[in-house]
């Protein structure tokens, strides 16, 4: 499987979501206190991040 720009830019959108959705669980079930709204944060963060990598698919 050839890997070109616009396939590592769809994994990396996979796992961004898959890190995010962990994290924001991790701070809902995992850490009681402030911690879990950091993590939470992160999360939709990484969101974020990979939401960009989905718009740049195609144009790079």
């Amino acid at each position: 499987m050839a890997m070109n720009k616009n396939n590592v830019l769809g994994w990396a959108t996979v796992l961004m979501i898959f890190m995010g959705v962990t994290l924001i669980l991790m701070g809902i079930y995992r850490y009681e206190d402030v911690a879990g709204w950091g993590f939470a944060t992160v999360g939709i963060g990484f969101f974020c991040i990979a939401w960009v990598f989905n718009a740049l698919k195609g144009r790079v």
